[in-house]
């Protein structure tokens, strides 16, 4: 019966031209967009629709933030607003339901999107037991379909890494997809990895007054952003209440009748040792590639370091007919790039020409408070080359202080970062932290595209007033013109 409610949005009939493995932003836009090509496509995917980011990453986990967001600005800042709000509290299974609602809701449309498109969606375990053979399998190992097609796209994404020695048990040692649907909200958290997922659950659980303590390995929260970027929010964390400790390595998590005890001890001397304790540990210190049970040995899919081997022009892997996208070939670990990289991917596979995926320029954000955004080259990657400050290139920043719309929305926190050669005026990268500056991000990212200059930011005008304006001062700082500031 399942097999055959797969099968009834299936285009025509016959044999199939793709077969997608996985649901989430990889493999459900690549096969959206073979349809749109006319190609007859079937995606197997063994969880929901939507993969890890619809259902337990990006939208859900914004959800949450939102939520966290709206009752502390009410608990904290209304009086600052002129509004009294004589009791300010919350249900925290309601922010977890709301939560749950969102992804719910997204998950039935792209349900709504396969059937518009008539691609056969089948339930269940893929496993490729030869080139343009592929088996689905049932919980219990039985095979309900199988499916042939001329070549195979594998998009079955990353889950999370487990810190050694500390496996993952939903109940004191968290992922984030436990973290996020907790039955009861815990009064103490530590959170290992300082990265966006990390910072993202500190905040969240912070603002409904669980103490949390975020340890990193590194010398700086957030590592892969700008120096800059990484001090401020440090600096804006410790303001609120977070504890961070950067350049710290875990070195055991036990669990206890309590909760946990989690081991650290400074990078620079390990003998120096101190004993944390909470009632959960939350495990953040990132992914790799998903593919457990997918081939069949004798396939010889090359695999390293826990993701599939794959050309980044062509999406080819060492077998002829199978493709992979996404998250399970590795870094940037981004639903954004995984969508980009399928349509590529699919699109030359149906004979279309299609622009690559520009991996120097791709965005990145963070949504706690204050946000974060980033695309391009760091300062520090562009010493690391050599290049020289007001010799090789230009710094303008902008800070929100200076700002009328941020001043008029109550967040002044953070700035916009630009830099830019300083020969010929080119964007190199651009760094921004407060809020909403995940939505600013954009423009940048067009101007990269599009080879723009500074001058050529500098000349495209900017409604006023906007946070936008940041980063047309943030342009003008590069030539020494800024008005504001």
């Amino acid at each position: 019966m399942a097999e055959q409610t797969a099968n009834a949005g299936a285009q025509g009939s016959g044999p199939l031209d793709l077969i997608v493995i996985g649901g989430g932003p990889a493999g459900y836009v690549g096969a959206i967009r073979a349809a749109q090509l006319g190609l007859k496509t079937a995606c197997v995917e063994r969880d929901k629709l939507g993969g890890t980011c619809l259902n337990w990453g990006c939208i859900p986990t914004k959800a949450l933030l939102e939520s966290a967001e709206f009752y502390r600005r009410v608990k904290h800042e209304a009086g600052e607003w002129g509004v009294h709000v004589p009791a300010a509290g919350f249900e925290f299974e309601k922010i977890i339901g709301r939560s749950r609602t969102v992804a719910g809701n997204l998950n039935k449309g792209v349900t709504a999107l396969f059937k518009k498109n008539k691609i056969a969606h089948h339930e269940g375990q893929a496993k490729i037991t030869k080139p343009g053979t592929v088996e689905v399998r049932d919980a219990a190992g039985k095979v309900t379909a199988t499916l042939t097609a001329k070549n195979i796209l594998i998009a079955t994404g990353a889950g999370p890494r487990q810190l050694p020695g500390a496996p993952f048990d939903g109940q004191k040692i968290l992922s984030s997809k436990e973290a996020m649907t907790l039955s009861e909200q815990p009064k103490d958290l530590i959170i290992i990895g300082a990265g966006a997922i990390g910072m993202e659950f500190a905040y969240f659980y912070h603002c409904l007054g669980t103490k949390v303590t975020v340890i990193e390995m590194l010398d700086r929260l957030l590592p892969i952003e700008d120096d800059e970027v990484s001090k401020a929010v440090e600096r804006s964390f410790r303001k609120l209440g977070v504890t961070t400790m950067t350049a710290t390595k875990t070195l055991e998590v036990r669990k206890t009748n309590a909760g946990v005890e989690v081991t650290v001890a400074p990078v620079a001397d390990e003998k120096q040792t101190q004993k944390l304790t909470a009632d959960k540990v939350l495990v953040a210190i990132g992914v790799q590639g998903r593919y457990d049970g997918l081939f069949d040995a004798s396939l010889g899919v090359q695999t390293e370091k826990n993701h599939i081997v794959a050309d980044k022009k062509t999406y080819r892997t060492s077998v002829p007919g199978i493709y992979a996208v996404g998250d399970v070939i590795g870094p940037p670990w981004l639903a954004h790039v995984a969508s980009e990289e399928a349509i590529v991917c699919v699109e030359l596979l149906a004979g279309h020409h299609a622009e690559p995926v520009d991996y120097s320029a791709i965005p990145g954000c963070t949504y706690c408070q204050p946000q974060v955004a980033s695309i391009g080259q760091t300062e520090r990657a562009l010493q690391a080359k050599g290049l020289k400050p007001n010799v090789d290139y230009k710094v303008g920043k902008f800070p929100f202080t200076a700002s009328g719309r941020a001043q008029a929305a109550g967040h002044t926190e953070g700035f916009v970062k630009l830099l830019s050669g300083a020969k010929h005026g080119e964007i190199l990268g651009c760094h921004m932290v407060g809020d909403h500056v995940t939505e600013l991000i954009a423009e940048v990212g067009l101007a990269i595209r599009l080879e723009a200059t500074a001058e050529e930011l500098i000349a495209t005008m900017h409604a006023h007033p906007t946070l936008s304006e940041a980063v047309h001062e943030a342009a003008l700082g590069l030539q020494g013109r800024m008005i504001h500031f």
